[in-house]
């Protein structure tokens, strides 16, 4: 048996060869991957959302997700849907919005149905739980937050988010027709007394609005002054301090004004509102619920509240007569 030893380096040789043959013949698939075979990484930059937060975000953006109903109107009012890839289950405005992807609710939001989307980018604001921005931190998908507690910070809040999304010059057309349209606003009401309201989130329990909230502020812009002077953003109120309060108007916001005006009418037959002035003289101001969400809409539903608090100011100004026409006397 010790002749045949010999052979075995040989045939390990041969075998070694054909192998490495094999593999130089193979397509280049067939080879490991390296840097330069890999995709390039999207290019991103660090960006600071309207909370203060710096967050680093692709360069372009292209693919958004919201989980706020007044983020997809923003988004919707620059002309921008087409980066938006999903939103939540209440973003109802306008009606385009319905048709997207939906992830959920506001609050619950199903973080696999988000990731599934591939986001670059996924908008927040205050309604949403911080547990949910730090979920989404762990993925490594960037969220960008605001809470704009004004009309000022909501036409701030356009321009940041129109830049983020690679479009400034939406941001900077859409924020000038919502100055216009203040500044309109302002004019006609310029001189006109506040009219002191009590602004009705909800009638059981009785809700109204705090000081620092962005309807506070709407209400302001309107020629109004709320009766209620709360640091909470959503004070519950008792109806006996309302009472005391005397406001000149009730103010409601409602998507169905017919609905709203039924309801209304029927508070005068409940225990203890009839002991409001408002209620006895029928002073009740209906809004569109867009009066609800700090986005562009909120505009003209500040204008449609001064309409019907201030008419005055809106009354169309009669012609001056004509001078007589000059007679020539012969």
């Amino acid at each position: 048996m010790s002749h045949c030893a010999p052979t075995y380096p040989i045939l390990r040789a041969a075998f070694l060869l054909l192998f490495l043959c094999a593999a130089s013949a193979g397509d280049s698939s067939a080879r490991p991957a390296t840097a330069q075979d890999a995709p390039a990484a999207a290019p991103l930059r660090t960006v600071s959302d309207d909370t203060g937060r710096s967050i680093r975000v692709a360069v372009p953006v292209r693919r958004v997700v919201s989980l706020s109903p007044s983020m997809t109107e923003i988004v919707y009012a620059l002309g921008l849907e087409d980066q938006l890839v999903g939103d939540t289950d209440y973003c109802d405005y306008p009606p385009e919005a319905t048709k997207k992807h939906k992830v959920g609710g506001v609050v619950n939001p199903s973080l696999e149905e988000i990731a599934a989307l591939k986001p670059d980018m996924v908008l927040v604001t205050s309604s949403n739980r911080w547990e949910t921005v730090s979920a989404l931190e762990r993925l490594g998908i960037p969220s960008y937050a605001a809470e704009p507690r004004s009309l000022d910070e909501i036409r701030l809040l356009v321009r940041h988010l129109a830049a983020v999304l690679g479009k400034p010059q939406a941001g900077e057309t859409l924020d000038a027709r919502l100055q216009q349209q203040s500044e309109n606003l302002e004019q006609k009401l310029k001189g006109v007394q506040p009219t002191r309201v009590f602004f009705v989130v909800w009638t059981d329990p009785l809700v109204s609005v705090g000081r620092h909230t962005f309807i506070a502020d709407a209400l302001s812009h309107a020629g109004a002054a709320s009766v209620v002077d709360s640091a909470q953003d959503w004070p519950q109120i008792s109806l006996e301090e309302v009472v005391r309060l005397q406001p000149e108007f009730l103010v409601f916001a409602d998507s169905h004004p017919e609905r709203a005006a039924r309801e209304i009418a029927a508070l005068a037959e409940r225990p203890g509102w009839n002991l409001l002035d408002a209620v006895k003289q029928r002073k009740f101001a209906v809004i569109s619920d867009a009066v609800n969400r700090p986005a562009p809409r909120l505009f003209t539903a500040v204008e449609d509240l001064a309409r019907q608090l201030h008419p005055g100011a809106f009354a169309e100004k009669s012609a001056s007569p004509a001078p007589p026409a000059f007679e020539e006397k012969n």
